[in-house]
């Protein structure tokens, strides 16, 4: 089988798993959140092994690195063997924190909140819409 010479960013970011589909891929290439070098990239910028791009996906971001180019789309246990994850660890932490940040829960079936309850709850959150005047 003779090499394929050329890869698009969104072909490789589908085929390596970190979107579900091409168009997912094409779309946030389009929109910014895939970069190089701090460059927007469209998304038939060719792909190259040693580069490292920035990859934005709702909030959390991923920095990584082409290790092996991957033409078609593989197990997910093949596929992470195809880049190399280097996000920093400040990033990695911030994204898992916002899962297991405290979330408010009233029971099923208790109605809106009075003022009373309302006030309490501002008072636990730290109410940020509160203006100061």
């Amino acid at each position: 089988m003779a090499e394929q010479e050329k890869l698009r960013i969104d072909k490789y970011l589908w085929a390596i798993r970190l979107f579900k589909t091409r168009t997912l891929a094409t779309e946030a290439c389009k929109a910014g959140r895939v970069k190089y070098n701090g460059q927007n990239l469209k998304a038939s910028a060719i792909v190259k092994i040693g580069d490292v791009y920035q990859v934005s996906k709702g909030i959390e971001k991923k920095v990584i690195e082409v290790v092996e180019l991957l033409y078609n789309r593989v197990e997910a246990k093949i596929a992470v063997t195809k880049y190399k994850d280097i996000t920093p660890l400040e990033e990695t932490y911030g994204f898992k924190s916002v899962f297991h940040a405290p979330t408010l829960k009233r029971d099923r079936g208790t109605g809106r909140p009075t003022k009373k309850d309302r006030r309490e709850i501002d008072d636990l959150t730290g109410n940020l819409f509160e203006e100061d005047l």
